[in-house]
């Protein structure tokens, strides 16, 4: 007869699960509300470093531009709170693909901006070199944390969690 040991495997990601999922809740919270108040003090700015991207209409760029601030520090406090994990995830992914998408069109279509994510943006002056990669990678990054809180947006100590009482950690015969 024999006695075959427990996979410990198996055991461990439920339990240590919801406890990425936090750290990838509240490390997407701090990009968002630093993002977002790194920009809302110059709201022009911001559209000018949107308008940078020479996708949109100047008028249209400078109202998004003014208006992602307060997306993005709204999205923080949701993260942080933990409230409406799931759809706040959502529209961050969206965001990320939509930063990533941009950054990749300046870096295509020979611009010389920076990317305004965490300041001002906008063109670079002479002999400044931009450093698109490295931006799309850490918005890559951010893209996976936002896609693992739209897969499991279950974690400790959230808001969520509160309202619907349903434990964090699922139980293996699930």
């Amino acid at each position: 007869m024999t006695v075959t040991a427990p996979s410990t495997q198996g055991m461990r990601w439920p339990t240590v699960r919801p406890w990425l999922g936090t750290a990838a809740r509240l490390g997407l919270a701090a990009v968002w509300l630093l993002a977002g108040a790194s920009k809302v003090d110059d709201l022009a700015a911001s559209g000018r470093a949107v308008n940078a991207y020479q996708v949109l209409p100047y008028d249209v760029a400078t109202v998004v531009g003014a208006a992602l601030p307060f997306v993005e520090l709204a999205l923080g406090v949701l993260l942080l709170l933990g409230l409406a994990t799931r759809l706040t995830a959502g529209i961050s992914a969206a965001l990320l693909v939509i930063f990533i998408t941009g950054i990749a069109s300046a870096w295509a279509r020979g611009l010389a901006i920076d990317c305004g994510c965490f300041g001002s943006g906008g063109q670079l002056a002479e002999g400044q070199a931009p450093s698109y990669l490295p931006e799309i990678l850490r918005d890559l990054g951010f893209l996976v944390m936002a896609g693992f809180l739209l897969i499991w947006p279950r974690t400790p100590v959230s808001v969520d969690g509160w309202l619907t009482g349903e434990p964090v950690v699922e139980d293996e015969d699930e």
